[in-house]
């Protein structure tokens, strides 16, 4: 490629990234897209600026400079072409969970403010409904679907080619936009109910400073194929799997769902995943059921430990069969937004697939720490990334404290709410509410979130991340929660207890047992076996079992606190 370069520019803010990248990476394509029909288009990096200044024209021609606008709907390049659009000279992006219900999905709407909206098909009526039925600022619809302005409702494709037309009859207002890197440009809600949810603002200087350090921690250039899987709403989605590729020059393709992320993996050659761990955990899966059939497992068990203390390269060449499942080109798979089983991190990389930890919160851009390469140690989520500063506050006889962190990354505050602001943000320092350690060698290690801990009568301190790690080894527990029921009057009185999710099919299968009543007895003495490792206070004292997976977030995080009500 002609003006290729593996070390892309310093770059000022988000418009400034996405001019640079086109200059740099004209030709080369920036997304594939999958149609109805089986069939790829393909477009470049110069189309995507030419959509993106042709759709921020549209936007500025509606009379929606300086305005909120929000986008909600499923990964698509839609979705994407709205946020560089409103972010590149437009107003503030609001990115919307796909999964809310209504009733949240009208109340992020009022309490944002939001003028306009960009949506997927699927929330035209209820989008409808809320826009003519409450108090909100909403004027304007804009559909990622229709091909033509209708019913009042605006196509997004028609805007972007009105706004092309209007650039080429030399109205230049938003290709020639400044952009103020230090002001809240990026609204993001929390995670929970919205009434319950904070709002956290962002500038762009806090998101490309995080892409600068993302890109000095990992070695990605314009040859790397990012698999979109995530919500796009999503902060680690977006940074990571959609700004950071654009940013370096690589291909984005979207994953068609869970169930065929192995596939999509396979046939896009796919070298780079963001992921939760419950896909992680899916994908191994998947893998050696295939190990299964074929007959291979007792060679790759014997092959793992005849090259237990291989490099990485080498490993991939000796179990070079399992990463052709997954296309063959895997360089990068990240884990992040919940916690990862060390078992799982120590599997994968046996067989030279390179599963690395992130670290971070909405708050910080996300990223506060990543593995790499370079800075590994199982268990953990890597050092600080290169401009964050970490450290460990009130720490106890093991060391264990809340982490806070300093950094360009930082979030500007919540929205709207200096007093949940001053409670985090002390002195310059962000206290995550995450319990960690970091050892002489710098390598920061989550216990838990600080909330989550129980704290039992005799002052010990009990991590339910941990012990839910320890329970979910059990051999058809799908997940659990762990938590600790009041034991007779004394509420400060505390008994730890395990709500388990099982797997049906496995419980037949291994303990041969389709009775719920039975399946409870079954998993209970397994979990005694567990209480006579650990330490007599730690003792798991009771049971429940369900089929019905644990509530949880669009990241795959569980909802204790709404879990916790059905107990």
């Amino acid at each position: 490629m002609d003006n290729v370069t593996f070390t892309p520019p310093a770059i000022a803010n988000l418009k400034d990234m996405l001019n640079k990248s086109a200059m740099l990476y004209g030709e080369k394509d920036a997304y594939q897209i999958k149609n109805s029909d089986g069939t790829f288009t393909h477009y470049t990096y110069k189309d995507v600026l030419n959509m993106v200044q042709g759709l921020g024209t549209g936007l500025i021609n509606m009379g929606l400079k300086g305005q909120k606008i929000a986008i909600i709907g499923e990964n698509r390049i839609e979705w994407e072409i709205a946020y560089l659009a409103i972010v590149c000279g437009v107003g503030i992006v609001v990115p919307i969970d796909k999964t809310l219900p209504e009733n949240e999905l009208k109340s992020v709407i009022e309490r944002s403010e939001v003028s306009a909206i960009f949506y997927s098909e699927k929330y035209k009526d209820a989008l409808t409904r809320i826009k003519f039925g409450g108090q909100n600022n909403l004027r304007h619809l804009i559909s990622m679907d229709q091909e033509k302005h209708s019913g009042g409702v605006y196509s997004q494709k028609e805007l972007t080619e009105y706004g092309n037309h209007l650039i080429d009859a030399g109205f230049n207002e938003y290709i020639d936009a400044k952009i103020n890197p230090y002001t809240m440009n990026i609204m993001l809600f929390t995670s929970g109910t919205t009434s319950q949810s904070k709002v956290v603002a962002l500038s762009q200087y806090n998101i490309c400073s995080n892409l600068l350090d993302i890109d000095k921690i990992l070695d990605i250039s314009y040859e790397d194929i990012f698999l979109s899987f995530l919500p796009l709403n999503h902060v680690f989605e977006c940074t990571v799997g959609f700004l950071f590729p654009i940013y370096k020059g690589a291909k984005i393709v979207f994953a068609d769902s869970a169930r065929r992320i192995v596939k999509n993996l396979h046939d896009y050659k796919v070298t780079f995943l963001a992921c939760v761990p419950a896909m992680y955990e899916k994908i191994f899966e998947h893998v050696n059921k295939a190990l299964d059939k074929a007959g291979k497992q007792k060679n790759i068990v014997k092959l793992k430990k005849l090259h237990k203390h291989d490099s990485m390269e080498k490993k991939k060449e000796i179990f070079s069969y399992i990463h052709d499942m997954l296309g063959g080109n895997i360089r990068y798979l990240i884990s992040g937004a919940a916690p990862l089983d060390r078992d799982y991190e120590r599997r994968y990389r046996e067989l030279g697939l390179n599963l690395l930890q992130v670290y971070g919160l909405t708050e910080t851009s996300p990223v506060v720490s990543m593995a790499n390469e370079e800075n590994y140690k199982l268990g953990s989520v890597g050092k600080p990334a290169p401009s964050v500063e970490a450290r460990i506050a009130n720490p106890d006889a093991n060391g264990i404290g809340e982490l806070v962190v300093k950094g360009p990354n930082v979030m500007m505050g919540y929205y709207a709410n200096a007093e949940a602001t001053a409670q985090v943000l002390q002195n310059g320092w962000f206290h995550t509410g995450d319990l960690a350690k970091i050892d002489e060698d710098g390598f920061i290690f989550i216990c838990g979130r600080q909330k989550n801990v129980i704290v039992l009568k005799n002052g010990k301190n009990i991590f339910p991340e941990e012990m839910e790690a320890i329970v979910n080894k059990i051999e058809g527990v799908q997940e659990s929660l762990i938590y600790g029921k009041q034991h007779g009057a004394d509420k400060d009185d505390l008994r730890i207890h395990v709500k388990i999710v099982y797997d049906p099919e496995t419980m037949e299968r291994v303990y041969h047992l389709t009775d719920e009543k039975e399946i409870q007895q079954a998993l209970f003495q397994e979990v005694k076996a567990i209480n006579r490792t650990l330490p007599v206070y730690k003792a798991i004292r009771g049971v429940v079992v369900s089929k019905e997976p644990l509530i949880k977030t669009a990241t795959n995080k569980v909802k204790r606190l709404e879990e916790m009500k059905t107990l």
